[in-house]
């Protein structure tokens, strides 16, 4: 019994092998000088898989006095269903707050230096919501060690009140939003709320670029500077999450009759330079 057992994990485990090759085979060429460094195409399982994602949790408002507190392996705020991963906001009461939701990040899991950054999404609708797909330094050890001496890179944000605007910022000490300096853009995608885009961010050691289907629409540029100004030189980690109200999000109140809502994510992928 014991050496049939033995044959048959073996046999599991030479299948799984050749599907998880099937599976890498079957995903698009890297784009021109890239290759694939790390992705998650949200299509085993009903949870996000822990190999890849841990999860930020608790409801102290995150810095931006957001509304929202963020639950941990709970399907009903963050689950894998018919190929995508699903970030869901809940108007529900939990732990003293009046609203759920999830934050996974692969910090612990993966973190990167440089590369090209592939998310492919459709937004929630409605005032109150504030996706992002973001980034933040693994290590904190630059200036004070608090925010945003060692910088934040926004891939994609929205707020619900403004649909269809799509912003993208880096921050730091000399460039934030609290100085009203950061630097950033925007981009109108009419349908972001019911179509999936594919966002997109290429960072090295002089630049960060920001694209929309292919679409280039900001750039942030070294220019000389030192740490206050440019310390994306170290580990970053991706951030996924949906917050309800907060500072910007809520800056034109929260509609309460349209939740539950949702970001879903069809993939994550990332790239780097090929051959080095």
């Amino acid at each position: 019994m014991s050496v049939r057992l033995s044959h048959l994990c073996l046999a599991g485990l030479l299948l799984g092998a050749v599907v998880g090759f099937a599976r890498a085979a079957d995903l698009p060429a890297a784009p021109a000088g890239w290759q694939l460094a790390w992705h998650d195409e949200f299509d085993q399982g009903d949870q996000p898989d822990p190999a890849r994602w841990n999860y930020d949790v608790g409801g102290e408002g995150w810095g931006n006095h957001e509304l929202q507190c963020y639950t941990q392996s709970r399907p009903a705020n963050a689950r894998v269903e018919d190929g995508r991963l699903i970030i869901e906001a809940r108007r529900e009461p939990w732990q003293g707050r009046d609203y759920t939701s999830a934050r996974l990040v692969t910090k612990g899991k993966a973190d990167w230096i440089y590369g090209r950054f592939e998310i492919r999404a459709k937004l929630p609708l409605g005032r109150g919501t504030w996706p992002a797909i973001w980034m933040l330094p693994t290590v904190w050890d630059l200036g004070n060690g608090r925010w945003p001496d060692n910088g934040e890179i926004d891939i994609m944000e929205h707020v619900g009140y403004d649909p269809g605007v799509i912003h993208a910022s880096t921050h730091t000490q000399k460039n934030q939003w609290r100085n009203h300096n950061q630097r950033t853009a925007i981009l109108a995608v009419p349908d972001a709320g019911t179509a999936f885009h594919t966002y997109v961010m290429e960072w090295d050691a002089e630049e960060i670029r920001m694209y929309i289907d292919d679409r280039q629409y900001f750039t942030s540029r070294k220019d000389g500077g030192d740490w206050k100004s440019w310390p994306f030189y170290r580990k970053f980690h991706l951030i996924l999450n949906l917050a309800v109200g907060g500072d910007w999000g809520g800056a034109k109140g929260v509609d309460d009759r349209i939740w539950p809502q949702r970001m879903e994510v069809d993939y994550v992928r990332v790239y780097q330079k090929a051959g080095g």
